[in-house]
């Protein structure tokens, strides 16, 4: 892939942080493998938001907390402003779990209590979107660790759904995809989540316990880990696409008026 810059110019990315334990995973050695100029607003330590001049892509990662929590986290509203400017300025968003969710919450769908809490290895099956949009597996399974869900946007597409939950992930237009489980989840990630989130692990269903979530194989973290590289790979082919556009507009002369 051409970073968007042009031949040599490092792609910018910038990563929304909510908590410390909830950081990039397998995202990591995509950014590095691409030698990203990256950046990081850590908003449980009172970290700024990012300006977004500049940036080819916008990633705001998972947390335990909800989107509804603005009382108690003020950051929460600040945030979702930053991503409903930046989805409106066209530049690609990914949001993962509670970062899909903002990303529903600042377009004004609903989020709330999912009827059954996912976490463990369960599938998922691909819904056929219009022609150009992110096309995941027919099925695969997935990493998922979540108690809400939400409503589709307006505009919204929806790319999968679950057993357990309808809406798993979604896109909108070219540059926006969101979601619901974890493709860039590591055996040390999955570990530090049981290690601070123990209490969520109840019965029901779709909730594996802590010996089957420490059990698991190395094998479906890199499945997810290379699909996530797929959707962030797409995401930044959108970007490259429009700074092309925009580079070939602003090269073409300007119409003379006729005397």
């Amino acid at each position: 892939m051409t970073p968007t810059g042009g031949p040599g110019t490092p792609v910018t990315v910038h990563v929304l942080q909510h908590v410390a334990f909830e950081g990039l995973g397998g995202i990591g050695s995509w950014l590095e493998a691409r030698g990203a100029q990256f950046g990081c607003t850590r908003l449980f330590a009172g970290d700024p938001l990012p300006r977004l001049d500049g940036l080819d892509l916008l990633i705001a990662l998972g947390g335990p907390m909800s989107v509804n929590d603005e009382a108690r986290l003020p950051w929460l509203a600040a945030e979702k402003r930053v991503l409903r400017e930046a989805i409106a300025r066209g530049i690609p968003v990914l949001g993962v779990c509670l970062g899909a969710q903002l990303i529903a919450s600042a377009l004004g769908a609903r989020v709330y209590r999912s009827a059954a809490t996912e976490i463990g290895w369960f599938p998922i099956e691909s819904v056929p979107g219009p022609d150009g949009t992110f096309r995941f597996p027919p099925a695969c399974t997935v990493f998922h660790w979540h108690g809400e869900t939400f409503d589709l946007p307006e505009g919204a597409v929806r790319l999968a759904r679950s057993a357990a939950c309808a809406n798993q992930a979604f896109q909108i237009g070219r540059h926006v995809i969101a979601l619901q489980f974890h493709l860039e989840a590591t055996p040390g990630g999955v570990r530090a989540l049981v290690e601070h989130c123990r209490g969520e692990l109840v019965g029901g269903p779709y909730v594996q316990t802590e010996q089957e979530l420490r059990r698991a194989p190395v094998s479906p973290y890199q499945a997810a880990n290379a699909l996530m590289g797929e959707v962030l790979d797409y995401l930044l082919a959108q970007r490259a696409t429009t700074a092309a556009t925009a580079e070939a507009d602003r090269r073409q002369p300007a119409a003379r008026t006729p005397p």
